[in-house]
């Protein structure tokens, strides 16, 4: 029960956040749209599915990871930071963005959905492939930017 009312808690504080800063969050759809938009082409992964996912990865671009490291997608790897985080240090945000996309078509999933423009099927994959470690949140989250920003209309 107390955990159910950690989540009940934590996802209305998210949302709240939503909802006081839609503005800058939007900010970060726009600015990032062209490189979903371009990158989704090349790679045939919806950029509703790009921008939904780096934006909860990032908290809107306001993550320490994507400030420091320009990392948009929480993926682990090197970086200069001399031991204090795990995540990949990208040479920049569009690295970030081709990176994830790299990632995405090493799995078992990316022949089946190239091509697809199915935002719930990709996130079920991507999810179901253990990129979250809380997966019902994280396609929960994925789900209430796809709605919040309309990204059904890229």
């Amino acid at each position: 029960m107390l955990k159910v009312f950690k989540l009940v808690i934590v996802s209305l504080v998210f949302v709240l956040s939503l909802g006081t800063a839609t503005a800058q969050h939007h900010k970060y759809i726009k600015k990032y749209k062209p490189i979903a938009e371009e990158l989704s082409q090349q790679y045939e992964i919806p950029s509703s599915v790009i921008l939904a996912v780096a934006f909860v990865e990032t908290g809107g671009g306001t993550s320490k990871n994507s400030k420091m490291l320009n990392n948009h997608f929480g993926i682990i790897g090197k970086n200069n930071t001399g031991g204090k985080s795990v995540y990949k240090q990208y040479s920049s945000v569009r690295a970030s963005y081709e990176g994830f996309c790299k990632l995405l078509t090493r799995k078992k999933y990316y022949k089946r959905l190239k091509g697809t423009d199915d935002f719930s099927t990709w996130v079920k994959a991507i999810a179901s492939a253990g990129y979250s470690t809380q997966p019902d949140e994280w396609k929960r989250r994925l789900h209430l930017i796809y709605d919040t920003f309309n990204l059904h209309n890229l």
